[in-house]
C-alpha cells in the first residue's frame, strides 16, 4: 500500500464525487424536483455527498460509492426522460472535470517546453520542475484518471450505476421488473469487482478505457 499515492488521490476523489453527486442534485432541480435541494444536497459541500464507508471503499479497494442523489419522478415533466438526464448528469460532470485536469496538464507541458527553449526562462524552468510543482501535477494528474474513472465506471448499463437508468429509461419496462432487475444487479456488480480486483481477471476493461482516453489527448502518456 503505497501512501503517497493514496494521499495523492484524495483531492481527485472529494471534488470527484462532490462535483458528481451535486450535478445529479442540480438537473433535478432543473428538471422540476426539489427533493435533492430540500435535503440539503445541492451544494460542494463534500460532507453533504460523501458515504464514510463509500469513501474508504475507493481509497482502500479500488471502488466504492457517496450518497445517492433522491429525486421523485411524480414532480418530472417527463419522468422517462427526465431520469436518464438526471443520472447521465453525474457521469458527465466527472469527464467534463477530467477535461480540466488534462488541459492543466497539456498548458503545464507546453510552459515547461517554453521555458525550457527560451533563454531569459532559467528560473520559470528551474520553479516548474521543482519537487513541490511535480507533486502539484501528479495531483492532478491523479484527478483526471480518478474522474475518468468515475465517467467511464458510471455508463456502465448495470445496476445501481448512472449507466442502468439511462438504458432502462430507453425500455418500456413495467416498473416492477426494474426494481427486480435493480435488486440483482448491485450484489452482481459487487461480485464481478471483487473477482476483477482481487483475482486479476479482466471482465470489465475500465483500466484500458481511461489510459486510451488519456492518451488520446496526452500521448506521452499512451502505454503507461
Amino acid at each position: 500500500m503505497n501512501w503517497q499515492n493514496i494521499l495523492n488521490s484524495l483531492p481527485g476523489i472529494l471534488i470527484g464525487l462532490t462535483v458528481h453527486e451535486f450535478s445529479h442534485a442540480w438537473a433535478a432541480y432543473k428538471l422540476g424536483d426539489y427533493t435533492a435541494k430540500d435535503q440539503g444536497r445541492l451544494t460542494f459541500n463534500p460532507l453533504r455527498h460523501i458515504d464514510p464507508i463509500g469513501f474508504l471503499f475507493i481509497i482502500f479497494a479500488g471502488f466504492g460509492w457517496a450518497k445517492p442523489v433522491q429525486f421523485s419522478p411524480d414532480n418530472l415533466s417527463h419522468p422517462r426522460r427526465d431520469k436518464a438526464l438526471i443520472a447521465a448528469a453525474g457521469p458527465l460532470s466527472n469527464l467534463l472535470l477530467a477535461l480540466i485536469f488534462i488541459f492543466t496538464i497539456k498548458g503545464y507541458r507546453a510552459l515547461l517546453e517554453y521555458s525550457y527553449d527560451s533563454m531569459n526562462s532559467d528560473a520559470l524552468f528551474v520553479f516548474l520542475q521543482s519537487e513541490t510543482f511535480y507533486r502539484v501535477i501528479m495531483i492532478i494528474l491523479q484527478a483526471a484518471v480518478i474522474n475518468l474513472g468515475l465517467f467511464v465506471f458510471n455508463l456502465l448499463p448495470i445496476p445501481p450505476l448512472d449507466g442502468s437508468h439511462i438504458f432502462f429509461s430507453g425500455l418500456n419496462l413495467r416498473p416492477e421488473t426494474e426494481r427486480s432487475i435493480m435488486k440483482i444487479g448491485t450484489p452482481l456488480l459487487f461480485i464481478i469487482l471483487i473477482i476483477q480486483n482481487y483475482a486479476g481477471i479482466t471482465i470489465l476493461p475500465i483500466g484500458k478505457l481511461i489510459f486510451a482516453i488519456l492518451g488520446f489527448f496526452i500521448p506521452q502518456l499512451r502505454g503507461n
